[in-house]
């Protein structure tokens, strides 16, 4: 690997270190294409994501839940259940909000 590439899942995890607030954009946009085929699986990285960057087991002390079972429920296969979704988020300063979806 060229010493100056690093894989994408680093990246996004500095780049959400570095500004914070790119996390309501970046988990907005995968909540907006969790319909899509691979949404589930993206909103799911988005989360973790989010979550390794501010550390994951600081989220998941915040959010009530055992450290392995936030890796579980966030993992590609992970299916949280609602009350885990809204821990995971608000643990992470996040609230999930619901808007009109435009119709074409």
């Amino acid at each position: 690997m060229n010493k100056t590439t690093r894989p994408h899942d680093d990246a996004i995890v500095e780049l959400l270190r570095e500004d914070p607030d790119f996390a309501n954009e970046y988990i907005a946009t995968a909540l907006e294409e969790a319909d899509q085929e691979g949404g589930r699986e993206a909103l799911l990285a988005a989360l973790r994501h989010v979550a390794e960057a501010q550390g994951m087991s600081a989220v998941a002390e915040r959010a009530g839940i055992p450290r392995e079972s936030l890796y579980r429920a966030l993992s590609p296969s992970g299916n949280p259940t609602i009350k885990t979704l809204l821990a995971v988020l608000d643990a992470a300063g996040l609230k999930l909000g619901v808007h009109r979806a435009v119709t074409v």
